[in-house]
């Protein structure tokens, strides 16, 4: 996400049914030779001529918020006191229990869909009930993993439903409906044509769920039919009809008079036409190229001598989606500036024009329909008789061995270039095309039918950013400014020593985006960039902004005299070309740069100051480990955590860290961190089953962990047998999730969280309890923190736990020690796990019920909460309720690439 608005994970009139008899795409004036009145459907003998032109030659190219309310209701989780060991989440607020409505598990028994704002429910992803009492379990029993696929396809619909609920602003409900289109594109991309590489190569080994890959593709592309027939029922039957009612439409060319008509067919002359390219298929010419997840039009024309063509018009990626028609109408454009800002977006001169100002009413016509009501001009004297749009997903699985590679950047181009050739892995057609034309594609494509998805135009409910730029308020959330960090105020990069002053202090735990990234973690590079006595910064780069000012800081302090060192993720999915190009220019400024490590993918956020302090030969390390990227964007809206210590045994792992990186040697040993793939795993394991034997000692046993994915099965395992010896486990995670919560004599202690809302939650915290009986706060008479039963523990860093995180991943998890710093955490976990606004329940089937407040008890919305927390321990002259200065109130734009839960990163 971009901006400052609190915006969706990152973290979804006239009746939009269009009429069968109806020209939806009819020409103006001179226009193509459609029927005014209905478009001409080929009769049998033509489609059989159409059928006929899919046998020529050519082919596939080769390769394979709304809850405001919240605020200020409850105030005990905002300061420190006394308190009781971790409680669990039942006893933080008297919930209406979510999992109480019954649902079936046979799929055709599914009940039809039905809008609502409470009693949210998603369907089930156990292949089979578990009703009765488990005895003695056998923990490879595949009944008590779930589908990480069908975990993946839940969350999705999670997703979905914050376009589906009415107490979710307008055009963040659109903002959802983008988001869920983007993820499932990349659904597709990754999961399902791995799949389908499983399946060529013959693969019949099953997964821990007991699935085959067969097995598993047939269920993912069930459920996945499922979930894009509601977001096209959800846009047709709730959000388009509600813009309308706001007086914002999508219109279709009958809808317009006949001056908008010739006025966009000037600015099509002018502004399309010129970027378009109909490529014919007929035994002259093979069949087009066609790009992934371009939309494209495919047209059915008669020549003069009574042949049938089908063509295939790209539709420009480079063109904004929607076009507005009174922008066009009232000359917008027509400058030689080209300004099509002012044909598409909704900028007003007023303050805040709401519903009131120029943007009240909007119109707008979606390119493809442009394209479509001026086919004349692309196909002069011939007889257009059908046009519809069409979609083309293609495979993202393509990778080379990194053993025989000549060289790590080499490879990475290499698979760009493959990518853009990949097999097709999913067909979206309008369902009005004609049979005809959907078998050419099928065909010619080498898709399968289940492959195939007939769907409602618009196809992509993606690209609508001239709605979402729209000057209306009323229609959006109330835009989030990030706080000034109370440690940071007054802090700047020019007063270096003040800084590294205030981290020597203590540790210090920052909150993103409820801190600001800029004022703390960036400062905190630039500070060091500045500093005479900074000797060395050594950072880890996954994700990074396109304009990042984290590589210009470290450029800066490189011309400074500093020793830089910089470790970027080339493999980092879909940013290896912004990556490649900082590399470069890294590269350029002589900075040294490691690319990452054979056979492991870097996913650790790290960075690290070497300062001189005190005597000349004295240097004392800064460090700070987090939770997510160094990327000034994605800060604004994902939900994250920081760790910037002094402790020199940090800092000392730390080093030992960027020398695995730099140098051919893997360290294996570090006194504090856990490092995968060193010692990540068993640093788990260790923690979960101590607090195991907690509770078989009869203690209480304690574990809160917050995560992005819950999937390796040793790890699942361990938190099986924790749960039978009685510890209370919370889980709170946002995506794909195997364990089964709640299954007497096997889980019944252990409870599954995920919160989808406002921002899209990215922190991965643990916590284990330790046995601490009464665990003291900061501000207690003794100021210690742990109770009789032994101190617990605290980490943040950037591991889930899947098997990819822990075994095929650099990784970086720090201990929290610091007592204030822990009652951030605890304060943290709590408020999530006492949300009733945009918190899901796991059920022991797999489902997932959105938690409803009971009667009469307030309500409890997490991103609220800590927003309001960060306004009030703000410094006064820092507060801020509004947007950044420069920035509009849009929605952010989110990193779709972290939402998308499974490969995200």
């Amino acid at each position: 996400m971009s901006g400052e608005d609190p915006d969706p994970t990152a973290e979804q009139s006239t009746d939009g049914e269009s009429d069968a008899t109806d020209p939806p795409h009819a020409a103006a004036g001179g226009g193509a030779n459609v029927d005014a009145d209905r478009r001409e459907r080929p009769t049998d003998e033509d489609e059989a001529a159409a059928d006929d032109t899919g046998t020529a030659t050519g082919g596939e190219p080769a390769g394979t918020n709304g809850g405001s309310e919240a605020n200020g209701t409850d105030e005990a989780d905002d300061e420190g006191g006394p308190a009781a060991e971790f409680p669990a989440a039942e006893t933080l607020v008297a919930d209406a229990d979510p999992l109480a409505r019954p649902w079936p598990y046979a799929g055709d028994d599914r009940p039809a869909v039905e809008w609502g704002r409470f009693g949210a429910r998603t369907p089930p992803t156990a292949a089979e009930p578990l009703s009765e009492p488990v005895e003695s379990p056998d923990l490879d029993d595949a009944r008590y993993y779930l589908s990480r696929e069908l975990s993946e396809l839940s969350f999705q619909r999670r997703v979905l439903h914050e376009a589906e609920d009415d107490r979710v602003p307008l055009l963040t409900r659109l903002r959802f409906l983008d988001i869920v289109t983007t993820n499932m594109d990349e659904f597709f991309r990754k999961r399902v044509g791995g799949l389908k590489q499983q399946l060529d190569a013959g693969v019949t080994e099953r997964t821990v769920d007991g699935r085959t890959p067969g097995e598993q593709l047939t269920d993912v592309l069930g459920e996945a039919r499922d979930i894009l027939d509601r977001q096209s029922r959800c846009y047709r039957e709730l959000v388009e009809p509600a813009l309308s009612a706001a007086g914002v439409d999508l219109v279709e060319w009958t809808d317009l008079d006949d001056g908008e008509r010739a006025a966009l067919r000037e600015h099509f002359e002018r502004s399309v036409l010129p970027t378009l390219t109909p490529l014919t298929f007929d035994p002259a010419h093979p069949f087009p190229f066609i790009s992934n997840l371009s939309l494209s039009v495919a047209v059915l024309t008669r020549d003069e001598a009574g042949e049938r063509r089908f063509s295939r018009i790209k539709v420009p990626q480079n063109r904004p989606r929607l076009i507005r028609v009174d922008g066009v109408r009232d000359g917008g454009g027509e400058s030689d500036g080209g300004a099509d800002a002012d044909v598409t977006a909704g900028a007003s001169d007023g303050d805040g024009a709401g519903a009131d100002g120029a943007d009240a009413t909007a119109r707008f016509l979606p390119i493809e329909r442009l394209i479509e009501a001026n086919l004349d001009l692309l196909f002069p004297d011939v007889a257009v008789l059908d046009s519809s749009t069409f979609r083309v997903t293609r495979n993202a699985e393509v990778r080379r061995n990194e053993d025989v590679a000549e060289g790590l950047i080499e490879m990475i181009e290499d698979v760009l270039r493959q990518r853009r050739f990949a097999t097709v892995v999913r067909l979206e057609v309008a369902d009005d095309t004609p049979e005809a034309v959907r078998k050419l594609l099928v065909d010619n494509l080498d898709v399968t039918e289940r492959e195939t998805f007939d769907r409602p135009e618009p196809l992509a409910l993606d690209g609508f950013d001239a709605v979402l730029d729209l000057d209306r308020p009323d229609l959006r959330s109330e835009p989030w400014s990030p706080q000034n960090h109370p440690r940071f105020a007054g802090l700047d990069a020019d007063r270096p020593g003040d800084l590294f002053d205030e981290v020597k202090r203590g540790d210090v735990l920052v909150h993103h985006p409820y801190h600001s990234f800029a004022n703390t973690v960036q400062t905190f590079l630039d500070a060091a960039a500045r500093d005479p006595d900074t000797l060395a910064i050594k950072v880890a780069i996954y994700r990074t902004a396109p304009d990042s000012k984290v590589v210009q800081s470290l450029i800066a302090a490189a011309k400074n005299g500093k020793q830089v060192a910089v470790m970027v993720e080339l493999k980092a999915r879909f940013d290896e070309e912004n990556n490649l190009r900082w590399v470069k220019r890294l590269e350029e400024e002589g900075i040294h740069v490691a690319y990452g490590t054979i056979g492991l993918k870097t996913h650790s956020k790290v960075a690290l100051v070497v300062r001189e302090e005190g005597d000349a030969d004295e240097v004392r390390t800064y460090a700070h480990v987090g939770t997510g990227n160094y990327h000034s964007e994605t800060a604004k809206s994902y939900e994250d955590l920081g760790l910037f210590t002094a402790d020199p045994t940090v800092g000392g792992d730390v080093v030992k860290l960027f020398n695995s990186f730099t140098s051919h040697a893997r360290q294996r040993r570090y006194d504090k961190l856990l490092v995968a793939p060193e010692n990540l795993r068993e640093g788990v394991t260790e923690h979960v089953r101590r607090e195991a034997d907690v509770a078989r000692e009869g203690g209480d046993g304690r574990i809160v962990a917050k995560m992005n994915a819950l999937e390796d099965p040793a790890i699942v395992r361990e938190l099986y047998e924790a749960a039978r010896a009685g510890v209370d486990i919370d889980l709170v995670v946002r995506g794909i999730c195997r364990l089964r919560p709640g299954v007497e004599g096997l889980s019944e202690t252990v409870r599954v969280h995920s919160v989808v809302g406002t921002f899209l939650e990215h922190s991965r915290v643990y916590y284990f309890g330790n046995g601490a009986g009464a665990e003291v706060w900061p501000g207690a008479d003794d100021g210690s923190d742990g109770g009789d039963g032994g101190d617990p523990a605290y980490y943040v860093g950037s591991a889930d736990w899947m098997t990819r995180n822990l075994d095929r991943r650099v990784e970086a998890v720090a201990p929290v020690e610091e007592p204030t710093a822990r009652a951030e955490l605890r304060a943290v976990l709590e408020t999530m796990l006492a949300d009733n606004r945009r918190r899901w329940r796991m059920g022991a089937d797999g489902s997932y019920a959105q938690v409803e407040p009971a009667e009469g008890a307030p309500t409890v919305d997490v991103h609220e909460r800590l927003m309001e927390r960060a306004r009030r321990a703000a410094p006064d002259e820092s507060r801020s309720p509004g947007v950044d200065a420069g920035r509009g109130t849009r929605d952010p734009a989110v990193d779709l690439d972290d939402v998308y839960t499974d490969e995200g990163e």
